[in-house]
């Protein structure tokens, strides 16, 4: 790929420059301070505007923000106040800006339990609200429910209803203006009520109401996908019945629906064309019996276009192997038609996730032109408003972290408009396009909303600030390393070591000569950690802590083993892993053994922690390899595959199937739980929809029964991700306090 000369300077020099001057004794630090920062998520943009707006997340308390030209100051839109775990996201800018719509409340569990983190008596919703931007008036309820999708005019949305998944609602942004004769008219005959209404009543009657949701229309199957035609009189949908899945579309004059190509196979993602005649969807082979959903296996599909009107559709291109799946699920946008002539969607079947162009009208032998080449991943992507220039965010030219290019949709040589030592994620382009909206992070300044122009200069953060107290230039620069796994795969993975005179964290002994050391693994697995504040919350609270760890004398070692994302579709579908083989342990072990062999690391003080899989791997870890690994953090992590892929969801989400059962076993910590014997602390939330709160209950009480030292926090009614400021402190003040314990004599 081709890197233009053009760089956003300002930032660039003014990262570096933070990134080189290390002071020869960084000041001490708290959890609380380096936790502090507020962190930004759900970035969007308006499309006829020069509006943006995203969440903050402060300390737990998320409010919605906004900023416009010409000053492009942020201006705080709600006023919630408390770490109650009440999730936002969703956002939608009214095409001029006027108005936010966004989503309070988490995603249900399988029982339709809405999270409620605080186990507050009156529980817990998950709703979509709209306010205005300009703040003239408080956010309002629209209705219980997610996925709000905006008409192209603003003035109403629609959403799939969240207790009958088969119908859609819609209900109009605006409340409806109400009159005392409207009201009265409904009053039943005779009723006093109609010739002596107080003054008080007769103002009420004249307000405008709030807007009641409206069924409008119902469809057998899941509904997903939707998208209004252009001129908003056709709302394109998906139904997945099980095995098998259509497109359809609902004419609203009409009050009708038609089918799309309906044929045995699962249909979906599906988008209109500019003028909305016409129908691309993605294909992909319905299930056979016993077929069972698995994460890390690839599915071939194909590319179709059909008439809109007739629903009759031709073939355009079909992947050359099993090159879906992952392809069409991960990435924000698998599946655009932004101008007449260019249909993009994303693939694997070069070997990484790219995102490739082909001409609707061209020949079915005509191979895709490939937009982002190079060994490489795109992730997010975002168009000009003239929809003839793509922004892609991707590590191209850095394969350890995230920068952004731009590429005509027609096909050209991409150049690269942020580059350096931090990471830049989420493009959205203002609708005046000459403006380009992003965040960006480094290794010490977190994740922030920062405004360009298109082509990457006058780059400048425009929110949050950082809290007083953040210890900005007290945190380390992690190092990019390699090394070699025991079967000869290149690992990658970022060190933290110590500022200078840190030592360790008791002094007992152990000056800044010897070290303990953590291996740290990333969850997923499908993830990749980079040497920077995380543009995934998660894993920037993981960053936090590692950074922390390191101030406190212990140097880590943040593993990107293999099954994860950023090196290829080899690496992330590498054999044998999980519970077909766990040979990510591979690279765990050659982690601890890097650690041990570095200068300075005390050789029998080294533990490890991570969550979710690599709570999986920390487990794994400790019941292989207790000689090596002192003690571990297990946060929500698997422990059991066979019990998972019984007990859960039908093979696990990994499609073990019942021959499988003994391998998956044998793959699981549990069943290596006559060698270990170094302590452990397991973290974990009851409410947990990712890994079930049975597989920590399970481990504890094995281990207590082999008189393995066993520490538990446990916080019920949070889910996997854990929802508050709050348990997140006291899940790393825990960690902390662990490992001070168990590797280094501490309190």
């Amino acid at each position: 790929m081709r890197r233009s000369l053009r760089l956003f300077p300002a930032l660039v020099v003014a990262c570096a420059g933070a990134l080189l001057a290390l002071p020869a004794a960084a000041r001490p630090f708290t959890l609380e301070e380096v936790l502090s920062a507020p962190y930004p998520t759900g970035l969007v943009a308006a499309k006829a505007a020069d509006r943006i707006a995203w969440v903050e997340n402060d300390r737990g308390v998320r409010n919605v923000w906004t900023a416009a030209a010409p000053g492009f100051e942020p201006v705080k839109l709600t006023s919630y106040a408390e770490d109650d775990g009440q999730e936002i996201s969703g956002l939608a800018l009214t095409p001029d800006g006027a108005a936010l719509v966004y989503v309070r409340g988490g995603e249900p569990n399988d029982k339709k339990e809405t999270p409620n983190p605080t186990s507050d008596p009156h529980g817990a919703e998950q709703a979509i609200w709209v306010v205005p931007t300009d703040g003239s008036a408080p956010p309002r309820r629209l209705a219980a429910g997610a996925g709000p999708v905006l008409s192209p005019t603003g003035d109403h949305l629609i959403f799939v209803d969240p207790d009958r998944q088969d119908r859609v609602m819609e209900v109009p942004l605006a409340p409806v203006e109400s009159t005392g004769a409207n009201d009265a008219d409904t009053a039943a005959p005779g009723d006093a009520s109609q010739n002596e209404a107080p003054p008080e009543a007769a103002e009420a009657a004249h307000e405008p109401k709030p807007p009641e949701p409206e069924e409008l229309f119902q469809a057998r199957g899941s509904l997903g996908g939707l998208a209004f035609s252009p001129d908003g009189s056709r709302v394109l949908f998906t139904s997945d019945r099980g095995d098998h899945g259509f497109v359809g579309v609902y004419d609203r004059k009409a009050d009708a629906i038609h089918w799309i190509a309906p044929s045995v196979d699962r249909d979906g993602p599906a988008v209109w064309s500019p003028d909305g005649s016409r129908i691309a969807f993605v294909r992909f082979p319905g299930r056979r019996q016993g077929e069972l959903l698995d994460l890390i296996r690839g599915v071939p599909f194909s590319l179709w276009v059909a008439d809109a009107a007739t629903g009759e559709a031709r073939e355009l291109w079909r992947s050359p192997g099993d090159d879906g799946g992952f392809a069409q699920y991960y990435p924000n946008a698998p599946l655009r038609w932004p101008v007449a002539n260019r249909i993009l969607f994303t693939s694997e079947h070069e070997g990484w996730l790219h995102v490739d162009s082909l001409d609707p009208l061209g020949s079915k032998s005509l191979p895709p032109a490939d937009l982002t080449p190079g060994a490489c991943e795109a992730e997010a992507t975002a168009l000009t408003p003239d929809h003839r220039t793509l922004v892609v965010s991707s590590n191209c030219g850095d394969i350890e972290r995230r920068h952004l290019w731009r590429v005509p949709v027609a096909g050209g040589a991409p150049e690269e408009i942020t580059s350096g030592l931090g990471v830049e994620t989420d493009p959205q382009v203002l609708g005046g396009g000459a403006l380009l909206a992003y965040r960006a992070a480094d290794a010490r300044r977190p994740q922030a909303v920062t405004l360009a122009r298109l082509d990457g200069s006058e780059a400048r953060r425009i929110a949050p600030e950082l809290p007083p107290g953040f210890p900005l230039e007290s945190l380390v620069v992690p190092e990019v390393v390699t090394f070699q796994s025991s079967d000869g795969l290149t690992i990658h993975g970022q060190l933290f070591r110590p500022p200078p005179a840190s030592g360790s964290t008791s002094g007992a002994g152990a000056g800044a000569s010897s070290h303990p050391a953590l291996v740290f693994m990333h969850g997923g697995p499908i993830r990749q950690m980079l040497p920077a504040w995380h543009y995934m919350a998660y894993y920037a609270d993981a960053y936090a802590m590692n950074q922390y760890l390191a101030s406190r004398g212990y140097v880590v070692l943040s593993v990107n083993y293999r099954s994860g994302i950023g090196y290829g579709r080899d690496f992330r579908r590498a054999p044998h892993q999980g519970p077909r083989g766990a040979s990510e342990y591979h690279d765990v072990l050659a982690a601890g053994k890097y650690l041990r062999d570095l200068p300075g690391v005390a050789a029998d003080r080294i533990g490890l922690w991570g969550g979710s899989y690599g709570g999986y791997l920390t487990a794994l870890a400790l019941a292989r390899n207790s000689d090596l690994f002192a003690a571990g953090v297990d946060l929500h992590g698997v422990h059991d595959w066979a019990f998972r892929a019984t007990h859960f969801f039908p093979g696990g989400a990994w499609g073990i199937t019942d021959d499988l059962l003994d391998e998956a076993h044998a793959s699981s910590p549990v069943a290596d739980l006559s060698f270990w014997s170094s302590p452990v602390l397991l973290i974990q939330g009851d409410d947990d929809s990712n890994v079930l709160f049975s597989q920590t209950v399970d481990l504890a009480q094995r281990l207590r029964e082999r008189k393995v030292h066993v520490e538990t926090l446990v916080f019920p009614d949070e889910i996997h991700d854990f929802l508050r400021h709050e348990t997140w402190l006291r899940t790393y003040r825990a960690a902390a306090d662990f490992f001070a314990r168990m590797l280094d004599g501490g309190p």
